[in-house]
């Protein structure tokens, strides 16, 4: 009997699609393998071919990694092209492990915003948004631009800032804008923001650490001010 090929699995066994509902950590390294090949023969699966490679060389993918694209195109089902690609991926595998971890700052204040954001935002014209999602300890997980405007700042997306923080599993939040007038002052739509960013937060159990203006050399801090 003919295999089936990935594309009449279904659709909870397909590679690609578990991992976008579960993760990547949730698949097998054949798995993975087979999402970057993309395909196997008519008669074997990406996902079979891979196992069957794996499992000439001990399921050890450091083994693996040390194969040439002469011994992996013996594989009927692998070209050149997907040789190459799998070698990569090993190689890319290889590197990362030599890699520091990039240790991001820690944003527990107004001050500490405002010298992370500064030399981003300062010296534009029009208006951005930022969201800083942060871990429980403030260290920050990734900034975001959120919103685009003129010399105001474009509506921000309530439902769109939350998604994201939940996403990148936030605990701690704060949003920054820059004021191209110069000006701190808040306006009313700033203080309206401010009030839906934090009931968005309380509803969610996040904590809303602040809002912070920035404009060349000064900033205007919800937290510092009482006002949060």
């Amino acid at each position: 009997m003919e295999k089936l090929s990935i594309s009449h699995w279904a659709e909870a066994d397909r590679p690609r699609e578990k991992l976008e509902r579960l993760g990547a950590s949730a698949l097998s390294d054949a798995e993975l393998l087979a999402i970057l090949i993309g395909s196997g023969t008519p008669k074997e699966s990406a996902v079979d071919l891979m196992k069957r490679l794996l499992n000439d060389y001990n399921n050890n993918l450091n083994t693996l990694g040390k194969l040439t694209i002469k011994d992996l195109v013996q594989y009927k089902g692998i070209g050149s092209a997907k040789a190459i690609t799998i070698l990569a991926a090993c190689e890319l595998g290889k590197r990362r492990q030599k890699a520091t971890i990039e240790k991001m700052p820690i944003l527990n204040s107004a001050d500490n915003i405002y010298q992370f954001m500064h030399t981003s935002i300062q010296d534009l014209d029009i208006e951005e948004g930022w969201i800083l999602m942060m871990k429980q300890n403030f260290r920050l997980i990734e900034a975001k631009r959120i919103s685009v405007g003129g010399l105001t700042m474009a509506p921000v997306d309530i439902r769109l800032m939350m998604k994201e923080a939940l996403m990148k599993n936030t605990t701690v939040l704060a949003f920054c804008h820059n004021h191209p007038s110069g000006s701190t002052i808040p306006s009313r739509e700033d203080d309206r923001l401010t009030s839906h960013i934090q009931k968005a937060c309380e509803i969610l159990h996040i904590h809303f650490a602040d809002h912070v203006i920035l404009t060349d050399g000064a900033y205007f801090s919800y937290r510092e001010e009482g006002k949060l």
